[in-house]
Parts: C-alpha cells; sequence; structure tokens
C-alpha cells in the first residue's frame, strides 16, 4: 500500500471522526439524553478514534526497519518529554496553578513526535 493511501486512510478517519465529535457535541448540547445514552453519544467520537489509531498502527507494520526506528525515536522523545511536561505542571498545580483538562496531553504528545521526527530524520540523514 503507497503512502498516499495510508494518507486516504488517515483523512478518512480524520473526517468521520470530526463529523461524529460534532455530532455528539450538538446532540449532547440540545438533547437531554438519559444517563446510558449520554455516555454513549459522549464517548462515539472515540470509535473512529480506534480506527485512527489502527490505520496508524498498520502503516507501523508496513514500514522498512530505518523507518520504523526513527518512528520509534520519535515516540520515545514524545514519550518522555510528555511525562516530564505534565508531571512537572502537576507539581504546580499543587502550588496553586490552575488545573489543566486531560484534552490537553495529546496535544503536547502529537507536537513532541513532530519535534522528534525532526530530530530522528536529521539523525540518519
Amino acid at each position: 500500500m503507497t503512502n498516499r493511501q495510508y494518507l486516504k486512510e488517515l483523512a478518512a478517519t480524520l473526517l468521520v471522526y470530526g463529523a461524529m465529535l460534532f455530532g455528539s457535541i450538538e446532540l449532547l448540547t440540545h438533547v437531554q439524553l438519559a444517563r446510558p445514552w449520554r455516555d454513549l453519544v459522549a464517548l462515539g467520537p472515540m470509535l473512529p478514534a480506534a480506527a485512527m489509531a489502527w490505520v496508524v498502527l498498520r502503516e507501523l507494520r508496513r514500514m522498512d526497519e530505518l523507518q520504523r526506528r526513527i518512528q520509534l525515536e520519535a515516540l520515545g522523545f514524545s514519550f518522555a518529554g510528555t511525562a516530564i511536561l505534565t508531571f512537572s505542571y502537576g507539581f504546580l498545580e499543587g502550588l496553586g496553578y490552575p488545573k489543566l483538562s486531560m484534552f490537553s496531553v495529546w496535544p503536547i504528545l502529537a507536537v513532541l513526535w513532530i519535534v522528534g521526527l525532526v530530530l530522528a530524520r536529521r539523525r540518519y540523514q
């Protein structure tokens, strides 16, 4: 499968995720749902998010050894950097800094993954 096919699959899952996220927010905002249904609607966007993870993992399995190594180094950098940043801020929250939502963790992880990719690719070029 080509990189173009991967990008199409990733874009499709992102579009479905966006649509389900928008739909769930609209439903939860404008419709009064009973407890189990409300929870299911709130978690609905996680289905395409899981599909997105599956698309990414499939692409990782198709990569050659060098590309896998680059991804591993980038993910390791991202994992460690996210741990350091979130734990550091957690200690600051104990001093009275505002609480951050768990939604802030993924963007930090993603940005550091990109930074890690840039660093790892430079190392092997």
